[in-house]
This record gives structure tokens, sequence and C-alpha cells, in this order.
């Protein structure tokens, strides 16, 4: 439910949204293994604008967020894969489940791996970032489908547990806390 508001009001969010946003993925210039970790939390904070500022809003805070990510972050790996999925997925997520469940999942899958396929050559061959896949020459042959399983694993992971932050966040948060607050 978008709230009707003024529009200094949308700006004011839109901009603390953007801004905490940022400090999580310059955290993962100072967190060793975070990687990972604050750019998906980022892209939470999107959830959030999408739902009560709109999803223009919410695209306009990730773009703000993406340009200014490449000027500031030092983490290539962070803000490319903030910039090329986890900022702009928890928005196309409820997007995405108005389709039926099984289409809904095997397009998120597929936009996932080709996500991630486009994330290993861009960090290879145009940042010049060694090979992610370095260590692994034990698997032999098999090394980038072992590695692409353990992508989707995580991804499934973090599907549903983006489905739970969700539901807390609407059915919890924003009834407890924001109601009170406005």
């Amino acid at each position: 439910m978008v709230w009707p508001m003024k529009k200094s009001t949308q700006v004011a969010i839109g901009g603390l949204s953007a801004a905490l946003c940022l400090l999580m993925m310059f955290m993962t210039g100072l967190v060793p293994f975070s990687s990972y970790l604050f750019p998906a939390m980022a892209g939470i904070v999107l959830i959030a604008v999408a739902d009560e500022m709109g999803v223009k809003t919410a695209l306009l805070v990730y773009a703000v967020v993406s340009v200014l990510a490449i000027l500031i972050v030092p983490d290539q790996e962070a803000k490319l894969l903030f910039i090329l999925f986890l900022g702009y997925y928890p928005m196309l997520k409820p997007v995405l489940e108005k389709l039926p469940r099984l289409f809904s999942f095997f397009i998120k899958l597929a936009v996932f791996n080709g996500i991630i396929v486009a994330f290993y050559y861009i960090t290879l061959y145009i940042l010049g970032i060694p090979d992610i896949l370095e260590g692994w020459g034990d698997l032999g042959k098999y090394t980038i489908y072992a590695a692409l399983g353990m992508a989707n694993f995580t991804f499934i992971m973090y599907d549903f547990l983006l489905t739970q932050v969700l539901q807390i966040y609407r059915g919890w948060f924003r009834p407890k806390i924001l109601r009170k607050i406005v």
C-alpha cells in the first residue's frame, strides 16, 4: 500500500533509504567476507521503499545507490552483485510471484543463473579479478557445475528468507511500528 504523501516526504525517505543502502554497501570494504551479505541487506531496504513509496521511488533509490556505489564502494564484487541482481531482485520478486508457482520458480532460477554467469564473466574478464573458482581444482571438469549448484541452492535459500522478511515487514513491522510513527 503506497501512502499518499508530499513529494518532500518521498524525497526525504528516498534519501535516507539510499544513505542506508550505501552505508551497507560501504561496509563490504570494512568487514571481511561480507561481499554477499551487505549487498543482500541493502536490497532488502528497498522492499520498504517499494511498499511505502512505490516501485518508481524504489527504482530511483536503486539507481542512485548503484551509481554512488560505483564511485565510492571499494569492493568490486559487492557493487557488481548489487547492481546486477541483489539491488532490484527484492522489487522483482513480488511481480514474479503473481505468475503460477512453478512457472515463477523457473523464471526466478533462469534470471538468477543468467545474472550469475554474467557476474562471473564480468568479474573475470572486465574487472580483472582473479578466477573465483581457482582453488576448486580438485573437482576437475565438474567445478563449474558444483559452483553453479551451490549458487542455486544459496539463491533458493535467499528467496525463501526474502519471503519471510516480506511477511514480517508487512504483517508485523508495518502495522505495529510504522503506523504508530505516522
